[in-house]
């Protein structure tokens, strides 16, 4: 009996050595951590797009310049990016690389008649989709002008250079004039906003382009497809590099200032993901704008 005693102690201290019966390993207590997460695409969904484009300034020449107080103040309400290029020489380049992903080797200002493009395009792929596109181009006589007249550049109105599929039955039909301010009523998903050769600084001052859009940007910021948060607003020049641009949208964050390069190849690729388009030309291996702003 005694032996047994002795055995059935020695069996209880072994056990608790081990851990056995109800002991518990301490646990540490868990810290939050303070790691922070990059700025990243808001994941919103916009249903509009909006390009405006202005002509021919540098980036100091305009943010900051003390002629342009308006375009200054958008900068710092919304965001803008320092380095942003053009990507081609003269006007018309740019204005068709931003549209189709590709200059086509174009190298100059001539008209449509001259540079007649099949190539696919945002207008077009957009339309594919079942959604609606419209350029809005300032004083131009007719919907869809091919030739120049006055204030009215045809350089200056992508959509007239575009002739495959759909392209000039399209053109014909979406490519409008305006004065003042667009039409009342819900936005198309994209729109291409060209102000006519004084208004867009081409022919006039700094100062008269930042008086136009000044009168021309508030009621697009005031429209119930922007104040539904669905609406993003590019406001862009098309050379020389680098170029001022502002970027609104209701989740970009107030001053944001993007460093890393941009360009008209990368406007197109941001406005593509945003609408969900396949990714034309160029636009596939440029950077995307959305993450630098929180679209």
């Amino acid at each position: 009996m005694r032996r047994a005693l002795i055995l059935a102690l020695l069996s209880a201290v072994m056990l608790g050595a081990c851990g056995g019966g109800s002991s518990k390993t301490a646990v540490p207590p868990t810290t939050p951590s303070t790691t922070q997460t990059a700025t990243a695409p808001s994941g919103k969904t916009y249903e509009h797009v909006v390009w405006i484009w202005m002509e021919n300034h540098t980036y100091d020449q305009v943010i900051g310049n003390a002629a342009a107080p308006y375009e200054t103040s958008l900068a710092h309400q919304f965001g803008t990016a320092t380095h942003y290029s053009s990507v081609g020489s003269p006007s018309l380049p740019n204005y068709i690389g931003a549209t189709s992903g590709s200059t086509h080797g174009i190298g100059d200002d001539a008209g449509p008649q001259t540079h007649a493009l099949a190539s696919d395009n945002i207008f077009r792929q957009v339309r594919m989709t079942g959604r609606t596109e419209r350029s809005f181009t300032e004083s131009m006589p007719i919907n869809c002008a091919l030739g120049s007249v006055d204030t009215y550049a045809v350089k200056h109105n992508p959509a007239a250079y575009y002739t495959g599929g759909d392209d000039r039955a399209a053109c014909r039909a979406d490519d409008v004039s305006f004065s003042g301010t667009l039409p009342r009523g819900p936005l198309p998903t994209f729109s291409f906003v060209t102000p006519n050769l004084c208004h867009d600084t081409h022919d006039c001052s700094v100062a008269a382009g930042d008086a136009w859009l000044e009168s021309f940007i508030p009621p697009l910021l005031a429209s119930a497809d922007y104040r539904s948060g669905k609406t993003v607003i590019f406001l862009i020049w098309d050379e020389p590099t680098l170029m001022p641009n502002v970027v609104m949208s209701p989740t970009t964050p107030s001053g944001t200032v993007a460093s890393q390069p941009f360009s008209h190849y990368s406007l197109l690729r941001t406005t593509e993901e945003i609408l969900g388009l396949p990714l034309l030309g160029q636009a596939v291996s440029a950077p995307s704008m959305r993450a630098a702003f929180g679209i």
